[in-house]
């Protein structure tokens, strides 16, 4: 490629460096910042990709007026460079540099952008100068489409095979050759040129208010004149709310949805889609169109200045449904079916969906502000709560202010910033000069910090013909809050409170309203609706129980109980059923509680168990949440012997340094009950009945290419006091090769015990402690005795000596052949109190299907011998088997929040 830049010094200030943007390098290899911000996201697609599926972008010559200039990479990082001009660039001067280089287009399997089969997808393809605004704003590729570039006017030359058609929202002209193409490209003011080529053309051109639209987003069933009616529809709405394109042509890539799609239930498959065809385009192209419209007329820097861009976005998105498709549920159609319109979540409008999502954000206190930069923003903030945010903030103020001074500032701020770089700010000004209302919650509070709205209503006392409303602040945000009188679910009075920072009482007349309620019409993202609102009468039951099967979001008008159908298997009772009662909605609570009895049906017994938690979550605090609680349960440990197990306790766990880090670490107090049911015949024992109190600190980092994890145990009996610490170490080189390392060490401080069933274990211990979803954890033979779980020593061969009363340590490792096919080894040393230490040793086999949820281990040499040469090799073989669906969710979110 050669490439000419005209640089002009819009500062006030001598350059004597110019820094540039080669975002198409960042595909270089495995040290790049893109291949590790990927690994972050649990995406080992580049670091771990061949040569060939890889891009770079290599500088051959870098000159100005025909003389070479000295060019370096940035830090060393490869998608940024720096030029040293022979002269200072003096303001308002300008320079010409000259750069030819070699591009090398990656596999879409990373980013999207790049080749896959005959189709180029082509973004940030070029070299374009940073951003100089009192400083160079620099950013590498990090897969966030963020980019910060200036208004530029391109002139391109773009070569094709002859059968390939090139599509881009350029003026464009076409000279076909006998063996290529040559397409002339030109536009002015621009900040991204998108390329798509491709061998069949896949998109549609469609006319729509004197703009052309070129997209290959997919429909069903739609033909073309209604799609350019629906465009055409949409365009003269966003006219509406800022203005006109300031340009003759929208490229819309089926890309651009892909990468920030409308969430929800039109994300299913097209043959389960519960909206219609019209609706399921509209708003998908509607969400594409306003990217595009947005992105390329409103010139933040994204990287650290996103709010405004996103919040118009939403906001325009909100407004268009609210007109067009009031009707619309957030899961469509699935609303009507029976035994689901009954659901809150069935009563749930389209437009109910961001303030839900964002309640979920606020109540698992994994959000952030909306001045985090977005690269220190988790995956699931950056694509959808904090967009989400700043849309509602832009509802809220457009609510609160009133006489459409939101819209008209927003169409001022467009019209006198569009095609400039600008600032979000910018229209904070705007909406200042045009109202005497203090905003300052909204521009200093709602913005800059993670603060949540919760205000309460304390009472409503009759006084009179009139009313008398105590309004209570329970966080530390002060907001204007909304007051509504209702009666028949219709509003019949609202106003506006301001300035409740603790309480405040208000006094309005008594129209016959039923209840009380704040933010009725759900106008600003609130912490917890289920305690705004009082009946007038006083009832003596506020909210009625409400039961609901399954799980259901909030109502807050009732109180809720949930019921579903409970359903495990193991060895003692058979297939066990029956109902589980709880109070957990879709977004978390405080109190929590948790009942479940069942049935077993090859022991024919009825047990089960139940759970009392409190959490309290602080915010801006080094301890992430506070859990306390009791639990406890009655099942059968042995064929028809059962145990009884109650556990208070307490766990402390750790704020992560950032939301994009994965794991955590916490503190665990727990002190255990235990009553196990004695054979008939038998005395009892110490290990039929014993109290244990546990201390833990547990720490986890699990990233996809260094995992470590780890725990400290304390263990406190009247006959014995041990500790231990389990560390447990995996690593992926750079050949995708697998790397698994455990340590153990165990050590009694004193034991007064006389038998094992306390003791350490080279493979299999008893879990006293009965915290292991063994399938059947008495058996000594047969299938279920061959399930593993890997604790204290964590072998896999069977010994007949595999206690310590003392002392045990171990090392286990494996070590990946092939895919999931790994060797594995272990050693460990045992030592019982008045022996000397013995070591044992085995080896074999591992087919790590799934690591800890489904693994197969085939012992081979031993300290036994060589394994597949002795009896019964069958019964060697062990197995891990995880169907917990608490650890399957744990695992699947893993680098989204």
């Amino acid at each position: 490629m050669s490439e000419s830049i005209t640089y002009y010094n819009k500062s006030n200030v001598e350059l004597d460096t110019l820094f540039f943007h080669n975002w198409a390098n960042a595909y270089k290899d495995q040290e790049s910042p893109l291949a590790k911000r990927l690994l972050e996201n649990y995406d080992k697609s580049l670091y771990f990709s061949k040569p060939k599926k890889k891009g770079f972008s290599q500088i051959q010559k870098v000159s100005s007026q025909m003389e070479p200039l000295n060019w370096k990479n940035f830090k060393n990082t490869p998608d940024i460079f720096y030029i040293l001009p022979n002269k200072k660039i003096k303001p308002l001067d300008s320079i010409i540099i000259d750069l030819t280089y070699f591009v090398k287009v990656p596999s879409s399997e990373f980013t999207q952008y790049g080749y896959f089969e005959n189709d180029y997808n082509l973004r940030y393809w070029y070299i374009v100068p940073a951003v100089f605004d009192q400083k160079w704003e620099l950013m590498s590729n990090l897969d966030m489409d963020d980019l910060f570039v200036e208004p530029s006017d391109f002139d391109i030359e773009f070569e094709t095979p002859r059968g390939f058609t090139l599509h881009s929202d350029l003026r464009q002209q076409v000279s076909k050759k006998d063996d290529h193409s040559l397409y002339h490209l030109n536009g002015e003011n621009r900040v991204d040129i998108e390329l798509k080529i491709e061998l069949l053309n896949s998109f549609g051109y469609y006319c729509a208010s004197s703009t052309e639209v070129v997209t290959d987003l997919p429909s069903q069933n739609l033909e073309d004149q209604l799609k350019t009616d629906i465009l055409d529809r949409q365009l003269n709405f966003i006219s509406e709310y800022l203005g006109d394109y300031p340009f003759d042509k929208f490229f819309i890539n089926n890309i651009t949805y892909k990468k920030n799609p409308v969430y929800g239930f039109n994300q299913l498959p097209d043959k389960l889609t519960p909206f219609s065809d019209v609706f399921e385009w509209d708003i998908k192209i509607f969400k594409a169109l306003t990217d595009k419209f947005i992105h390329n007329t409103i010139i933040t820097n994204n990287r650290t200045d996103y709010y405004l861009p996103d919040g118009i976005q939403i906001f325009l998105m909100i407004k268009y449904v609210e007109k067009y498709y009031p009707e619309i549920n957030a899961i469509g159609d699935i609303s009507k079916l029976w035994g689901i319109r009954k659901y809150n979540i069935a009563k749930l409008k389209f437009n109910g969906k961001y303030p839900f999502v964002y309640q979920f954000a606020t109540r698992t206190n994994i959000d952030q502000s909306l001045v985090t930069p977005l690269d220190s923003l988790s995956n699931f903030n950056r694509k959808i709560v904090n967009k989400y945010k700043a849309g509602l903030g832009l509802r809220y103020l457009d609510a609160f202010v009133q006489d459409s001074v939101v819209p008209k500032s927003l169409k001022e701020f467009y019209q006198q910033e569009a095609l400039k770089i600008t600032k979000s700010n910018e229209l904070e000004n705007l909406i200042t000069a045009k109202t005497d209302k203090d905003l300052s919650y909204f521009f200093r509070n709602y913005i800059t910090t993670n603060k949540k709205i919760d205000y309460t209503i304390k009472s409503v006392k009759k006084e009179g013909d009139s009313l008398k409303i105590e309004i209570k602040n329970l966080s530390n945000f002060t907001a204007p809050v909304a007051l509504y009188g209702v009666k028949d679910d219709q509003t019949l009075f609202k106003t506006w409170v301001e300035n409740v920072d603790s309480t405040r009482t208000v006094k309005i007349k008594n129209k016959g309203f039923e209840r009380v309620a704040l933010n009725y019409e759900f106008l600003y993202p609130e912490n917890n609706l289920r305690n705004n609102w009082k009946k007038v009468d006083n009832a003596l039951l506020n909210r009625p129980l409400k039961l609901t099967f399954f799980k259901d979001i909030e109502d807050p008008f009732y109180n809720q109980l949930f019921y579903n159908l409970y359903i495990e298997y193991n060895f003692y009772d058979g297939i066990v059923l029956g109902p589980q009662l709880y109070n957990q909605a879709a977004i978390k609570k405080k109190w929590l509680f948790k009942f479940t009895p069942v049935y077993g049906f090859k022991s024919t017994a009825v047990s089960g168990s139940f759970a009392l938690l409190y959490q309290h979550l602080p915010e801006n605090s080094p301890i992430y949440s506070y859990n306390a609680g009791i639990s406890g349960s009655n099942s059968f440990y042995d064929t028809d012997l059962r145990f009884n197990k109650l556990s208070p306790f307490f766990l402390m766990s750790f704020t992560r340094k950032s939301l994009r880090d994965v794991g955590g670490s916490y503190f665990m107090a727990k002190y255990n009950i235990i009553d196990k049911e004695i054979p008939k015949g038998q005395e009892a024992l110490p290990e039929d009945k014993y109290n244990i109190l546990v201390l833990r600190y547990g720490y986890g980092q699990p990233n996809i290419i260094n995992d470590l994890q780890y725990f400290a145990d304390f263990q406190y009996n009247r006959d014995f006091t041990k500790v231990a610490i389990d560390l447990r170490y995996r690593y992926l080189n750079k050949k995708n090769r697998q790397f698994d390392f455990r340590f153990f060490l165990g050590k009694f401080l004193r034991n007064k015990t006389d038998t094992d069933f306390f003791s350490f274990a080279l493979d299999r211990p008893s879990d006293y402690l009965f915290e292991y979803s063994y399938l059947g954890r008495s058996e000594s033979s047969g299938f279920f005795s061959q399930e593993i779980i890997i604790s204290d020593g964590g072998f896999k061969t069977i010994f007949e000596d595999k206690y310590a009363n003392d002392f045990m340590t171990s090392l286990n490792a494996s070590v990946g052949i092939w895919r999931w096919i790994e060797i594995y080894g272990d050693i460990g040393l045992v030592k019982n109190e008045g022996f000397d230490p013995y070591f044992r040793y085995d080896s074999g086999i591992r087919l790590n299907f799934v690591p800890n949820f489904l693994e197969l281990y085939f012992p081979l040499q031993s300290s036994l011998g060589f394994e597949p040469s002795l009896p019964d090799y069958a019964t060697k073989i062990r197995f891990v088997l995880t169907g917990d669906p608490s650890k399957i969710y744990n695992f699947i979110k893993r680098g989204f929040y």
